[in-house]
């Protein structure tokens, strides 16, 4: 028991996925467990699915309905980390951008077949409506049917309006609301806790289904998207080194001499957070101004997570391709729009418990049914080693380079 304790919940689940593949692949379709395995890893999914919309609707409004949320907590230099949210939101945008592209290209060709009995639900969706009766299915008209319905494109958005309501009251009415909604949130996340904690077991009886009936379709299909993933990170780190070399007068070489103790504590814990006071002795090699960088880079590591948006088309994009579905441009869009808003709302959450709350909701709001959603969290390990060493590089990259923005605005010379 204590040395099974001492294993990481990650691998763990890394493991019985393996597991998973090699006894499905071995036992055939024909095996007469499997439908016990469904059996088990549905129950399992169903357990995980059941506070995702309460959850998400919990987290906008806490996230951006306080005056703490998005930034508000930086007052005394608003300007500053106005441009700096601003700043954040293009480039988290270009992210997910990036990542439908990437996405596109590498997950185009594949196909998995004999997964209807997994995919529930999986069938191709049908064409998009004309643009009007798009828009007015956005519309929440009554939120509790669209929450019960599982339409959680409109949960989001009334979310959000009451979310940026909130900011319009008194701050103490504000303040009720908002403690009332964290209050919530906080059960749903040992509720989630307690989920995960089955993580092996449901993700063996999941992948043990998909490989009796697929062979090593999946598991090849999940190889690509770590391959897409790590290819991913290390863009996005090269292209915040290149920012820096464009848009202020740091060279290069000092730039990579001063993150690089920050990148190996990212890469090896997989946490900003823990890899701040790193970050902030970066900042301090470089010789950036306390008063700027002390505004600017707490809250990049809050808010700017590069390689999220990103992480999250990728895997509904692959998901798509493992239930058969083909997204359409307007679909993609919302995969877009709702990969930046997660980003933005679900900071400081653990690792698996956001995993679910970013990526569920936005495969759910195009159609892509989520079945085959634990299998990626199963190999996020190694992606996100790159993910966070990314996610690290900008946020020192978009510090500096708004600061030296902020020192030539103020005239103060170098």
């Amino acid at each position: 028991m204590r040395v099974a304790q001492r294993i990481p919940p990650a691998a763990r689940i890394l493991a019985a996925l393996i597991a998973g593949l090699a006894a499905g692949y071995l036992a055939g379709p024909r095996t007469a467990v499997l439908p016990a395995a469904q059996a088990v890893g549905g129950l399992w999914l169903d357990a995980l699915r059941m506070p995702i919309i309460p959850l998400v609707f919990a987290l906008v409004v806490t996230g951006l309905g306080s005056e703490g949320g998005m930034g508000g907590d930086a007052a005394p230099a608003g300007g500053l980390a106005r441009r700096a949210i601003g700043a954040f939101v293009m480039f988290l945008f270009g992210s997910a951008l990036f990542g439908v592209a990437l996405g596109s290209a590498m997950f185009s060709g594949w196909h998995v077949s004999n997964l209807s009995g997994v995919t529930i639900g999986a069938a191709k969706l049908p064409d998009l409506p004309p643009l009007a009766d798009t828009l007015r299915a956005l519309v929440p008209v009554n939120p509790i049917a669209s929450a019960a319905a599982g339409a959680i494109v409109p949960v989001v958005i009334f979310a959000l309006i009451f979310a940026l309501a909130l900011r319009r009251i008194e701050p103490d009415r504000a303040a009720v609301v908002t403690n009332a909604f964290r209050n919530l949130l906080d059960p749903l996340l040992v509720i989630i806790g307690w989920v995960l904690l089955a993580a092996p077991i449901g993700v063996f009886a999941l992948s043990f289904d998909v490989a009796a009936r697929s062979g090593f379709a999946v598991g090849a299909l999940l190889a690509w998207y770590v391959v897409a993933r790590v290819v991913a990170g290390v863009t996005l780190l090269a292209v915040f080194v290149l920012l820096v070399a464009i848009a202020s007068r740091t060279p290069v070489r000092v730039f990579l001499r001063a993150i690089l103790p920050a990148q190996t504590v990212a890469f090896s814990t997989q946490s900003s957070l823990a890899s701040l006071p790193a970050m902030l002795q970066a900042v301090r090699t470089l010789g950036l101004p306390e008063r700027t960088a002390g505004t600017i880079l707490p809250l990049a590591v809050a808010l700017f997570r590069i390689s999220a948006p990103c992480a999250i088309t990728l895997v509904t994009l692959a998901l798509a391709r493992l239930n058969g579905i083909d997204l359409e441009l307007g679909q993609l869009v919302v995969v877009a729009m709702l990969a930046v808003l997660n980003n933005l709302v679900i900071a400081g959450l653990p690792n698996q418990i956001s995993f679910f709350a970013a990526y569920a909701p936005v495969a759910l709001a195009v159609g892509v049914p989520i079945e085959l959603l634990p299998l990626f969290l199963a190999v996020d390990t190694i992606p996100d080693m790159f993910a966070t060493a990314a996610n690290v590089t900008a946020d020192v990259a978009v510090t500096t380079v708004l600061t030296e923005h902020d020192r030539d605005a103020s005239g103060v010379s170098v």
